[in-house]
C-alpha cells in the first residue's frame, strides 16, 4: 500500500506508505476524505492548491470480477463542489497490481510546460516532458503513447478541452483494445488535469506486486461466488450483455422519463431508431461487436464496437447515457450522427453528458435547429477547435444558457441532469438536488425500484428514502472497485454474502453486513462537509425552477418532491 504524489511546481515525486488516517480507504473514500482533509474548499479548482488523485477501489488489483474501477478526484470547476468522478478500462486495474493505492497530483506547472507521469512495471514513477503532444487529440495521442512505451501500457489523459481549462473538459483511459473510450467523464476533471501541466499518465499493465490477501483460499471461493451471482442476475448477466445499457431506451421512453428537446417531453419521436434494439442488429450487420468486454476483468461486457457503414470503426462503448445526451435531448434519432458525436467527445476530451445537453439548450435557445445532426457535429468540432462558441459549449449547459440567457437549463450545481426526468422519476428529483457533486445518475440512480415496481415514481411517498438509500449504497461501492454494473448481484443474498467474505479475506477483518452503509455514509459526510466550508448550503440542493412548474408529457407532471424533503434526506 504506497501513495506516489507528484508535485507539478517543483517536478519532484514522492512514493510513501499510505498514512494511518487513510487506511482501509480506497477509490470514492479515499478520493473524498483526501480532498476533505487536504484541499482548502475555497481553492480555485484550475489553481495550484487543488489537488487530482487517481485511486483505484479496494478490491482492484484482486481476482475479483468487475472491480477495474478508477476514482478521479478534485474540487470541481464545473459545480464548485468536491467531485469523484469514476471510469473503467484497464489502468486501475494496472495500478493495483502494483500495489498503488492512489497518485495524487499536486501544484502546478508553469504555463506553457506540459507533461505525462509514467509508471513502469516495477512501480518506479517518472515526470516526462510532454511538449509534443499539445493540443493532440486522445485517440493519436493513445496510439502514440502506445507505440512508445508498448501495448501492456494503460493510458489515462486528457484532449484538447483539458488543455483548454473547459468545465466540460474529461479524462480519457483506454480499454483492453488500447482505445481512449472510458471516460472520468463528470464534473470537468479533464480541465484540473489540464491545469496542472499533465497531459497524460501511462502504466504498466505488468506489474506482479498487488498488496497481499490476508485469506487467498477465502477470497478465492468468494470472488467464484460472487462471478456466479452476476452472471445470474438477469440485468449483469442477460440484458448487458444482449443490449448493453442502451437496453434502458426502451423501458424509460415507456415510463416517459426519457427528457427530450431539452427536456420539454418524457418520450422521443422515433425512440426506435436509437434503441438498444436497433443498435445491436445494427452492430452485427456490419460487423461490429454488440457484446464488447472493454473494462479489465469484466464478465458483463456492456461494452460494444459501432462500426460505419463501410465496416469501418467509428466508435466504442456507446452508452445509454450518450445516445440520450446526442440522441434525445437534441432530438437526433441518426444512430451513426450519435455514434460519430459519441467519438468527438472521447477524441477532444470532452463528457458527451454535459457536451450533449449544452448543445440541446442551444437548440431550445434557437441557435440550431433539433434533429440536426451536422450542425451538432459542427458545434463539438467548434469546441476543439477554441471559437468563442466552442469555448461556451465547452463550459457546459449552464454557460450555454447564460449566453443566450434561456432560461431552461436542465442542471444542477452546474452540472446537467442525466437520462431520467425528474418529474416522471421523483426518487431522482431528490438524488439530482441533494448529491454532493451535482445532478448524477451514478450517484443514486432510483430506476431499479421503478423497473421492479417496488415504488409509483410519480408519488411522492418513499421517494426521499429511496435515494438516501441508494445514495450510501453507492457511496460504498465507489469505494471498492466494483463496477456499478456489476453492483446489482450486491442485491441477492448469495452476491452480498460473498461480496463481504471476499472484503474480510483481503483485508483480514470481520465486517458485518452493516459495515459496507457505514462506510458509505462516511464518505457522504465528508462530501458534504466539504460543500458547507466551501460555501454551500442547503438552498444549493434545489432543482432548477422549470421542472416545478413546467409539466412533462405524456404524464403532466412536475416536481412534487419539497425543499423539506431534500433538507431531510441526510438526516442520517
Amino acid at each position: 500500500m504506497k501513495f506516489i504524489r507528484v508535485n507539478m511546481s517543483d517536478k519532484t515525486i514522492a512514493v510513501e506508505d499510505v498514512p494511518q488516517s487513510y487506511l482501509g480507504l480506497g477509490g470514492r473514500g479515499l478520493t473524498s476524505i483526501m480532498i476533505n482533509t487536504e484541499v482548502p474548499p475555497r481553492c480555485d479548482p484550475l489553481g495550484p492548491e487543488n489537488k487530482l488523485i487517481f485511486a483505484p477501489g479496494l478490491l482492484t488489483g484482486t481476482s475479483l470480477v468487475n472491480t477495474s474501477r478508477i476514482s478521479v478526484g478534485a474540487k470541481s470547476p464545473l459545480t464548485g463542489t468536491i467531485k469523484e468522478s469514476n471510469a473503467g478500462g484497464t489502468i486501475a486495474a494496472a495500478l493495483g497490481r502494483l500495489g498503488i493505492t492512489a497518485v495524487i497530483v499536486e501544484g502546478q506547472a508553469a504555463p506553457e510546460e506540459l507533461f505525462l507521469l509514467r509508471i513502469d512495471e516495477k512501480g518506479r514513477a517518472a515526470l516526462l516532458p510532454a511538449g509534443a503532444f499539445k493540443g493532440m487529440r486522445t485517440y493519436a495521442l493513445t496510439e502514440k503513447l502506445l507505440e512508445t512505451y508498448g501495448d501492456k501500457a494503460s493510458v489515462m489523459c486528457i484532449g484538447p478541452a483539458g488543455e483548454y481549462g473547459l468545465k466540460a473538459a474529461s479524462i480519457q483511459t483506454s480499454d483492453i483494445d488500447g482505445r481512449p473510450c472510458r471516460a472520468a467523464g463528470r464534473g470537468g476533471l479533464g480541465a484540473v488535469m489540464g491545469s496542472k501541466g499533465l497531459k497524460a499518465l501511462v502504466v504498466d499493465q505488468r506489474g506482479s506486486s498487488p498488496d497481499a490477501l490476508a485469506d487467498p483460499e477465502t477470497f478465492k471461493e468468494s470472488a467464484k461466488a460472487f462471478a456466479k451471482a452476476v452472471r445470474e442476475h438477469p440485468f449483469s448477466g442477460q440484458l448487458l450483455p444482449n443490449l448493453g445499457t442502451a437496453g434502458l431506451v426502451a423501458p424509460v421512453n415507456a415510463m416517459g422519463a426519457f427528457p427530450s428537446y431539452n427536456a420539454t417531453k418524457g418520450t422521443m419521436d422515433g425512440w426506435e431508431k436509437i434503441s438498444g434494439e436497433a443498435m445491436t442488429q445494427l452492430i452485427s450487420e456490419r460487423k461490429g461487436n454488440p457484446s464488447h468486454m472493454g473494462c479489465a476483468q469484466c464478465i458483463v461486457h456492456c461494452s460494444n464496437i459501432y462500426n460505419d457503414k463501410d465496416g469501418k470503426y467509428l466508435t466504442s462503448s456507446l452508452e445509454y447515457e450518450t445516445i440520450w445526451a446526442m440522441g434525445g435531448m437534441t432530438g437526433i434519432d441518426n444512430l451513426d450522427t450519435i455514434a460519430r458525436l459519441d467519438f468527438l467527445c472521447d477524441d477532444i476530451g470532452l463528457d458527451t453528458m454535459s457536451t450533449g445537453v449544452a448543445v440541446a439548450v442551444a437548440m431550445d435557445a434557437g441557435y440550431k435547429k433539433f434533429g440536426d445532426g451536422e450542425a451538432a457535429i459542427e458545434l463539438i468540432e467548434e469546441i476543439a477547435q477554441g471559437t468563442d462558441m466552442g469555448r461556451v459549449l465547452g463550459n457546459g449547459p449552464t454557460a450555454v444558457g447564460q449566453h443566450f440567457n434561456h432560461h431552461r437549463v436542465p442542471v444542477v450545481k452546474g452540472q446537467s441532469i442525466a437520462a431520467y426526468d425528474p418529474r416522471a422519476m421523483q426518487g431522482n428529483a431528490v438524488t439530482y438536488a441533494t448529491s454532493p457533486m451535482g445532478a448524477d445518475h451514478s450517484a443514486g440512480n432510483v430506476i431499479g425500484e421503478y423497473m421492479a415496481q417496488k415504488l409509483d415514481p410519480l408519488k411522492r411517498e418513499g421517494q426521499v428514502e429511496a435515494s438516501r438509500n441508494t445514495q450510501i449504497a453507492m457511496a460504498a461501492v465507489d469505494c471498492t472497485g466494483l463496477c456499478l454494473l456489476a453492483s446489482f448481484a450486491l442485491t441477492t443474498p448469495e452476491g452480498g454474502m460473498a461480496f463481504l467474505q471476499a472484503m474480510n479475506a483481503k483485508f483480514g477483518t470481520q465486517l458485518g453486513p452493516e459495515a459496507i452503509p457505514q462506510l458509505g455514509l462516511r464518505v457522504l459526510q465528508a462530501e458534504r462537509e466539504f460543500n458547507r466550508k466551501a460555501g454551500f448550503t442547503n438552498q444549493d440542493d434545489r432543482l432548477p425552477e422549470f421542472f416545478y412548474k413546467e409539466p412533462l408529457p405524456p404524464h403532466n407532471t412536475v416536481v412534487v418532491m419539497t425543499g423539506e424533503d431534500m433538507d431531510g434526506t441526510f438526516n442520517f
